[in-house]
């Protein structure tokens, strides 16, 4: 009987043992080492979980690979909706071989320069009594709505200054991913109806198609609003001292050439990989760009603006917007001209004064255009400048006073 009963406990043992052993193999996948294997395997292009999003700011080489391989004949809107499907399946490639940008397609496609105009502003620059003095033109993207809100209420508002005709457009191209704004079509059509400043055309919004909007908006120009004596292009997130900038114009003629900004000389191309700048030799040989203005923000007259719109249709597409503006300022053999008052870096904080307190209305006064702040710092910056009880210790130069006036 003992030993019968010591067969069956073995058998029972090893029963036991045999059920664990399949548990294991059958769930061992589950376990933490079996994540971290997972981790490292393969995704399978039949998975049913797979994302219908991609995080462009972790891949921003993708998309751009995406946005240059763009066939002509298709309209941007329906190009999204190809996108939509072309990004599905990146992603799956992404994951295993995430490639650099890929510039050879980029050359390949470099010629593809003309895409629709889906909101216009024909009447932006139309003739009243006098010629708008100054036209304010700002890159965004269709996701910048509280940005555009920010401007319109503070330093970029349509208007007069002293006499002085303004006016503000709005640079904007099809948003990369539309899936993730709802509804943006038709938001962005009610934002033009309302504020009448929207300009979109039917690229995709990328870092690299900012050349794009770049001649798109000079073409624009040329066409609508050739009257315009003065135009300053900056960026979404500058603050602009309009006051101080009107006081400058006025002492240029439009009809002559004007380039003014914060002037980058003798910058030498990125050769570096990772860098979102690089450039390889194959694209441009040369070992320094030509003079350039920060992308922040400058200053060019009416007759600058028309040279320009068409040295940029005779210069080759260069990705980054800021040099290939700087070439086709040297096809008009235009020097353009550095001023103090451009900061399109911030303000930098001198050495010896390390805890000098940089964000002052004091300092922003003789300023004309600071680049890099957040939707809060240019509403207190534009209130702090404006008001009555603002002293600083620098006895400010004669000027008229600041006023808005509505356009009639």
């Amino acid at each position: 009987m003992r030993i019968q009963l010591k067969g069956d406990a073995i058998c029972t043992l090893l029963l036991v043992l045999a059920f664990c052993t399949l548990l294991y193999f059958q769930f061992g996948r589950t376990s933490p080492r079996g994540n971290q294997e997972e981790k490292h395997r393969k995704p399978s292009t039949k998975s049913k979980n797979l994302p219908n999003t991609v995080d462009f700011r972790k891949h921003p080489q993708m998309r751009l690979k995406i946005t240059q391989a763009r066939p002509r004949h298709i309209s941007g809107i329906k190009q999204a909706e190809l996108v939509s499907k072309e990004l599905h399946r990146s992603a799956i490639v992404s994951a295993v071989t995430y490639s650099s940008f890929d510039f050879q397609q980029y050359l390949r496609n470099k010629d593809e320069r003309n895409f629709s105009l889906l909101i216009n502003q024909p009447n932006k620059c139309k003739k009243t009594q006098r010629d708008p003095f100054l036209l304010i033109a700002i890159k965004s993207t269709v996701e910048d709505f509280d940005r555009r809100e920010t401007v319109r209420k503070t330093w970029g508002r349509e208007g007069s200054i002293n006499g002085l005709h303004i006016q503000r457009v709005f640079l904007l191209g099809v948003p990369i991913n539309k899936t993730a704004i709802v509804m943006w079509e038709t938001l962005v059509q009610h934002e033009s109806q309302i504020y009448k400043d929207v300009l979109l055309w039917d690229f995709l919004d990328t870092f690299f198609n900012l050349t794009l909007k770049e001649i798109h908006f000079l073409n624009w120009a040329a066409e609508f609003c050739s009257n315009v004596n003065f135009i300053f292009k900056g960026d979404i997130d500058v603050f602009v001292n309009i006051e101080n900038i009107v006081d400058f114009l006025q002492a240029h003629s439009p009809i002559e050439d004007l380039f003014v900004g914060d002037i980058i000389d003798h910058a030498k191309p990125i050769r570096i990989r990772k860098s979102k700048y690089f450039i390889p030799e194959t694209m441009y040989g040369l070992g320094m760009y030509p003079s350039y203005a920060g992308g922040g923000g400058f200053l060019m007259s009416g007759s600058t603006m028309k040279k320009l719109a068409q040295a940029c249709e005779e210069v080759e597409l260069f990705p980054i917007d800021d040099v290939f503006l700087g070439m086709c300022l040297q096809r008009i053999n235009l020097k353009p001209i550095s001023h103090n008052g451009f900061k399109t870096f911030g303000i930098v904080k001198p050495s010896a004064a390390p805890h000098l307190q940089t964000f002052d209305p004091c300092f922003y006064k003789d300023l004309m255009v600071v680049h890099s702040l957040k939707v809060s710092e240019i509403w207190l910056m534009w209130n702090l400048l404006h008001s009555p009880n603002l002293s600083c210790t620098k006895q400010q130069s004669a000027r008229k006073p600041f006023r808005w006036k509505k356009v009639t």
